[in-house]
């Protein structure tokens, strides 16, 4: 019985804490700080990548370019049975056309 009342009272003590609630003043430029704040917060991560400048793009954007040229390049000197020969002897594919018995 004395746990009811306890609760009762406990009951009682939160409508009233619930209704002694009022309305919060707030300042007029709250909102401003606000916004401030948040703006601010966005500005300092673009630092971050304030490294990457637009000079610093169009040189890495030519070196990539330039590596690839240079690939492209090497790549058509090769020919086709260049690489079929070489892959036939590296995988023992490719027939002597030495008929030598001491070999």
């Amino acid at each position: 019985m004395n746990a009811n009342n306890n609760i009762q009272e406990k009951i009682d003590s939160t409508l009233k804490a619930a209704t002694s609630i009022e309305q919060v003043t707030v300042s007029p430029f709250f909102k401003d700080k606000t916004m401030q704040r948040l703006f601010s917060q966005k500005e300092e991560e673009n630092i971050a990548w304030s490294w990457f400048s637009p000079k610093l793009q169009f040189a890495t954007l030519v070196c990539v370019v330039a590596i690839n040229v240079i690939a492209f390049t090497k790549l058509k000197v090769t020919t086709y049975d260049e690489n079929v020969n070489q892959f036939a002897e590296s995988y023992g594919l490719s027939v002597n056309e030495d008929n030598s018995l001491l070999n």
